[in-house]
């Protein structure tokens, strides 16, 4: 078999891995993804640097054809010291690889980063590649001498394999691969996205930081030329290859050309868990078959714009909006779209309505506060619908908390044509109780505010002592994770936990699975496979 086992440090393992940034990047999200994917012996993470750094704001990503993709992530992280704790926290698989992904803007700094992270890796991947930051990745791993240095300073305070990820900019590949394994390094990792590049949409750049790294099935042989190249430079390098990977036949290619390990990554853009045990499962037998049928489990995604206008404006007592546009989308409970003002960023919303497309906006940020500017007659862009909908039916109870309440709408409205609808809400004060009128035409409802200016004097939990509800119906729940904790046990009195369906607003980056920021803390992509998640999941 192709794909037998290899060894890395002290490990025997699958030598298929995950790129660096993709899939999992919550520590949460590389425990999940190497206890699911058992053929997957290499689980890379985030490229982490000494101090937390924001990164760019969304858009991050996008599709500009089918299977081809760009993306500036900015090197987002929250510090090498954070992200270290949190994987001591939620632990690893000892019998997989976990790679760490370090990066620096000093010789320096790179030291520290792997001396902070060695004791909760088995490897390290030093980023001299990354394309659109100043200062760091492609910067300094253009300069062979550079590159020796900083691999020989970190290998001199690690006994752990140090791979130096290169990137595929240079016209003197051979040079540098040679200069890192000078320095001690284990082996070489290529490549890194091709690029910077610039796409648009009606004359606006879609990325915030308007260029990006290029991936996607365009880059293939790109990887392939430097994979061989580095092979003839360093011919017992191990070589962990990636760039452009999606189908059985392009993992061939990279072993033909030298690879020792092969990296998935930009291919998963759109798949949930399940389709993506099956995506490798496949790959594996088609590696032996001969067959083609990984082209079948990719997903065609679209991070296509539409233009849409505003036609009304409700205002709450609050810092929250209701926001009607003349646009329709088909999508069901559950999904959510992401609204784009260019140059402002991007953000993801709940549908209230799909038809035509409501959007509830609260104001927390700089994109929000713009956004609430907005008057009927003005414009904004969106994409999707993304997220997995609902279908609610029978006895059906919708849970909502502030903001949160915009989040049930669409599943009272469709649980109401196929049973009956129970709403609890709650809020601080009557102030903060949207959509309350519209949910009282679908559902019975309750409600709870703390001062009691509305409804029973207390939280949503209290709803619960007063309401009479049937056994076995099915919960809907959106709001904050503080009152999500609370009502669970309750709701379990009542029913099994495969009827129970919560939405926590995690971080949503891209909406499509791909860059994992959205990992829940059972490491659950929450975009791809939410938002609203079930209890026994």
């Amino acid at each position: 078999m192709k794909l037998d086992k290899r060894r890395l440090g002290d490990k025997s393992v699958t030598p298929l891995c995950n790129a660096s940034g993709t899939i999992a990047t919550q520590p949460s999200g590389l425990r999940h993804l190497a206890e699911i994917v058992k053929q997957m012996g290499v689980v890379t993470g985030k490229s982490v640097g000494l101090k937390p750094r924001d990164g760019y704001r969304e858009p991050i990503f996008l599709s500009y054809m089918p299977m081809g993709f760009m993306n500036a992530v900015g090197l987002t992280n929250p510090g090498a010291q954070a992200y270290r704790d949190e994987i001591r926290r939620v632990g690893f698989p000892q019998d997989k690889v976990l790679m760490g992904s370090v990066f620096g803007g000093s010789l320096d700094e790179f030291v520290q980063v792997v001396e902070i992270m060695d004791d909760v890796v088995d490897a390290h991947e030093g980023n001299f590649s990354c394309p659109h930051v100043a200062g760091h990745g492609m910067a300094m791993g253009q300069d062979p001498d550079l590159v020796y240095a900083i691999t020989r300073a970190v290998v001199d305070k690690t006994r752990k394999p140090f791979f130096a990820k290169l990137t595929p900019n240079t016209n003197n590949i051979a040079a540098i691969a040679k200069a890192a394994m000078r320095g001690g390094a284990y082996g070489i990792t290529a490549i890194n996205t091709v690029g910077p590049g610039y796409f648009s949409h009606d004359g606006h750049p879609v990325l915030t930081n308007k260029v990006g790294g290029i991936s996607g099935r365009g880059i293939l042989p790109m990887g392939l030329k430097v994979v061989r190249e580095i092979r003839d430079a360093c011919p017992y390098a191990p070589i962990k290859a990636e760039g452009g990977i999606a189908i059985a036949r392009d993992i061939l290619q990279y072993l033909d050309a030298g690879a020792t390990f092969c990296s998935l990554g930009s291919c998963a853009t759109g798949m949930t868990d399940g389709d993506l045990i099956g995506y490798v499962d496949t790959l594996f037998i088609d590696m032996d078959s001969g067959a083609n049928n990984a082209e079948y489990c990719l997903k065609d995604v679209s991070t296509k714009y539409q233009k849409v206008k505003i036609t009304g404006v409700e205002r709450y007592d609050c810092d929250f909006k209701s926001v009607t546009t003349d646009a329709n989308v088909k999508a069901g409970p559950g999904q959510f779209v992401f609204a784009w003002i260019p140059g402002v960023g991007e953000k993801p919303f709940s549908l209230v309505h799909a038809s035509p497309l409501t959007l509830g906006v609260l104001e927390r940020g700089p994109f929000t506060k713009e956004f609430n500017q907005l008057q009927p007659g003005d414009s904004f862009y969106v994409r999707g619908p993304y997220g997995q909908a609902v279908e609610p039916s029978g006895d059906v109870v919708v849970v909502g908390g502030g903001c949160g309440i915009a989040g049930i709408v669409l599943a009272a409205h469709q649980g109401n044509v196929k049973g009956k609808v129970t709403a609890l809400l709650a809020a601080r004060d009557t102030h903060h109780i949207p959509y309350q009128h519209e949910l009282e035409r679908v559902a019975d409802v309750h409600i709870a505010t703390e001062d009691g200016s509305l409804g029973e004097k207390g939280l949503v939990t209290a709803l619960f002592d007063k309401v009479s509800l049937r056994q076995g119906c099915t919960f809907y729940n959106c709001g904050p994770k503080k009152m999500l904790d609370a009502i669970l046990p309750l709701e379990l009195k009542v029913t099994s936990a495969d009827k129970i369906y919560s939405s926590l607003d995690y971080m949503t980056r891209c909406g499509l699975g791909i860059c994992g920021s959205c990992a829940d803390e059972k490491g659950r992509r929450t975009c791809v496979e939410g938002p609203f998640m079930r209890a026994d999941g």
